[in-house]
């Protein structure tokens, strides 16, 4: 079984019932495999969310999250978020937080991330990604 981290991005795109994403989803669902939301994913959300009043859209998010389980930063993969930080930036590659934060949390947990970004994480040595879209 297959445990898919779903990044920001893809969950926008399920909030938006994108039929790519969805199908993918349905077939991993299918398949046996299910899906961890990152917690730095989960903020984005909420915070835009809350930001622009979609009331609709947040109540739709809040379903999801009972479907999919939101994961939690623990010491090791706020351990490994910094070894990816000073790893990166030594080598002039410097990422978003968020992105290193989510990096870290699909390393340490095992997970495959989903994400339409995969220039952000390519770099990133060992991490299993895959994108839906």
């Amino acid at each position: 079984m297959t445990i898919y981290a779903l990044d920001t991005n893809i969950l926008s795109y399920l909030l938006k019932n994108d039929e790519r994403v969805c199908s993918s989803l349905r077939g991993e669902l299918v398949a046996g495999n299910t899906c961890i939301i990152p917690p730095v994913a989960y903020y984005e959300i909420r915070r835009g969310l809350l930001y622009v009043n979609a009331v609709a859209k947040l109540g739709y998010f809040d379903e999801l999250c009972l479907d999919f389980p939101v994961g939690v930063m623990n010491r090791p993969a706020w351990d490994e978020t910094a070894a990816l930080y000073a790893k990166l930036r030594r080598n002039g590659q410097i990422r978003e937080d968020a992105d290193l934060f989510i990096a870290a949390f699909c390393l340490v947990g095992g997970y495959t991330l989903v994400t339409n970004n995969i220039r952000h994480f390519a770099m990133i040595d060992g991490l299993s990604y895959t994108n839906w879209q």
